[in-house]
Formats: structure tokens, sequence, C-alpha cells
């Protein structure tokens, strides 16, 4: 399979990058995500076009030629989020959704040292395999390529290949934020710094409940990322429907999202971020009861156990899905499927714009 590497356009690319559009030459068969090879597949070789520069699935590179809607997805809930072999089942689902929504899907991921916009079925598989891969944040994504590792990309990974390969338009389930005892810890997801300086639209169900929504929202607007509520004025809590803040700005159509986006470019100005945090359904929404309940368990248990650091999402993450026999599970891709649908919608909006 040809796959060709992109520099960011101009309106999807981080503050400083090139705008130009230039591809390279044909990856050989070493190259391809899957192929199990680390030899000649390292950053900065003919296959991905520079150094860094994501390499584009031939689907998605004439998708974004012919101007097409193409939707980045993230690869660290194939590869640490859900339990085996579903999570192949969905990363297989999320793309079909997108596809069903006339949009091309390019699922962001780490392989052998190359980044990918775009996985083949031999990638997906290896992601999901989970045996050696890394959880890549934007931080780890250097020592990534130049090692030759394979990771799944985390938000802040996935938003800034996705910008440096033109995406404009980025779904997820929940995005990170400042996390609870922050005036202790000082720990806050690498996400909202990197949504800061990155020109990328993202469709998600707020901030994990597990952490300080009302301290992420404001560290947001400190930050100059503009939020707007979908179909909503309060801001969503990912498995649930209302995390009880209100919201600034509530839009209602993809169109009125497309029509953010260009007002964003035309002002010029800091390239950050645009969120778009649409809720659950409230029919699909984990109980708020047992929640809290649950929550109020994981963190206590996470306290007294010492974990800290890149450990505590998954801990709690784990717990709730343990302790409410799966429900939170479901709440969290009911999420992701309605965002993933949402997603292609408004890219469509935004390259009927062009």
């Amino acid at each position: 399979m040809e796959r060709v590497g992109v520099w960011g356009r101009g309106s999807g690319a981080m503050d400083g990058d090139m705008s130009q559009h230039t591809a390279s030459a044909s990856s050989s068969p070493s190259s391809v995500p899957g192929s199990g090879s680390g030899s000649g597949s390292r950053s900065g070789s003919g296959s991905s076009g520079g150094a860094g520069v994501p390499v584009l699935s031939e689907e998605a590179r004439e998708a974004l030629d012919r101007g097409r809607p193409v939707v980045a997805l993230e690869s660290t809930i194939l590869a640490h989020g859900l339990p085996r072999p579903r999570n192949l089942a969905v990363g297989v689902e999320l793309e079909a959704l997108v596809r069903a929504e006339g949009a091309v899907p390019a699922t962001v991921a780490v392989v052998d040292g190359v980044a990918y916009a775009g996985l083949d079925k031999a990638g997906l598989e290896r992601i999901a395999g989970g045996e050696g891969v890394r959880k890549l944040g934007h931080r780890d994504l250097a020592p990534a390529l130049a090692t030759g590792a394979t990771g799944a990309t985390t938000v802040s990974a996935t938003a800034f290949l996705a910008a440096r390969a033109g995406i404009r338009v980025f779904a997820t389930g929940g995005l990170g934020g400042v996390h609870r005892e922050w005036a202790t810890t000082q720990d806050e997801s690498a996400d909202l710094a990197l949504l800061a300086r990155t020109r990328i639209t993202v469709v998600c169900a707020g901030v994990k409940s597990i952490l300080d929504v009302p301290g992420t929202l404001q560290r947001l607007e400190t930050l100059g990322v503009g939020v707007l509520g979908y179909g909503t004025e309060r801001f969503p809590g990912f498995y649930l429907a209302d995390s009880g803040e209100p919201l600034d700005w509530t839009v209602h159509r993809p169109e009125e999202v497309a029509a953010v986006m260009a007002a964003q470019d035309a002002l010029g100005g800091p390239r950050s971020a645009l969120l778009v945090a649409r809720p659950v359904a409230e029919s699909d929404q984990l109980d708020p009861e047992l929640h809290d309940r649950v929550l109020a368990r994981a963190l206590a248990e996470c306290a007294e156990r010492g974990i800290t650091g890149q450990a505590v999402t998954p801990f709690l993450l784990g717990f709730l899905v343990r302790a409410t026999g799966g429900a939170s599970l479901e709440a969290n891709l009911a999420a992701v499927r309605g965002n993933v649908r949402l997603g292609a919608r408004i890219a469509g909006a935004w390259a009927a714009r062009a």
C-alpha cells in the first residue's frame, strides 16, 4: 500500500509549521504498519517524508488532496482502553462509522518508529495486540520515532500528528485535564497545553469525570482554547451527560461548528484548538449516583496505593469498569460512537466550505 507523508496544511498545522503540502516517495514494504520490522522504517527515512511527518494512508491522502472530509481517531482506546479482542472490533467499528457519514477515517499511531495517520488492517491489529505497544503522549513522540518504538497515541499526540498531516477534525472520547488535588500535585494533562497551540477541532464528551472538571475549564479559558457545547448549555462529564458546569457557547448543527472554525482562521492570532463538547445521551450515560459512589471509592484506593502520574487515569478508569460491572465502559463507547459520527459530519461541513 502506498503511504505518503505530508506537511500539515496552513489551516491545520501547529504554529510555526510549514504550510506547504509536500509528498514523499512511496514507502518500502518494511515501513507498512503491522509488518513487524523496524528495519528501514525509522523516522527520517524516505517513507515518512521527513522526521516526525505522519505517513498518510492512501485513502486519507487522496481525500485530503480532493478536499474530501477526513477524521482523525486516537489509538490509545484500542491499545490501553479496552479488553482484547473487543478493542480491535471497536477500532474497525469506529472507522466504519466515519465512512458511513461520508468521511475518511485516519487512526493515528506510531509503528516501528514511523508515525501514521491512517492504519491498514495489519496496523490496527498490531496496535490492538497490545504486546510492547507503548502509550504515547506528545512528549513521547520524538523518542518513539528515534528508537523505532511502537505506540498508541493519546489525545495530545493524536492532535499534534493529525494537525501535522493537514487533518482538521479529530474525534475522541474524553479529554485529559487538571487532576484532582492539583494544588498539591500540579498534575495536569499534556492535552491542555498542546491544544492551546494546535489548530484542530476536537469532538469529545468533555473531560474525563475522574478529573477536576471546573479546574480544567478554567485552564482551557486561561489557555485560550474555545469550547462549544453541541446541543447543550452544560459541559458534558464523559460518562455523564451533564458535569454541572455551564458553557458560554452552544451550537446545534455541524455547519455552525464549521463557521466557527472559519472564523478562527480569519481572525488569525494564536493557533489554538476548538473543542466541541457533545454529551452522551442520557439513556446511555452511567447512572450518576453509581458514578459518584464508585468514583469516591476509586479515588480513595488510588491515594492509598500511592498511584501517581500517567498511572492514575488507567487505574481509575479500570476501577470504574470493574466496580460498575462494565457499565462505565459501555457509556464510554456510546460517547465515542456519537462523537465519531458528529466528527464526520463536522468534517463534511468543513470540506463543503472549501
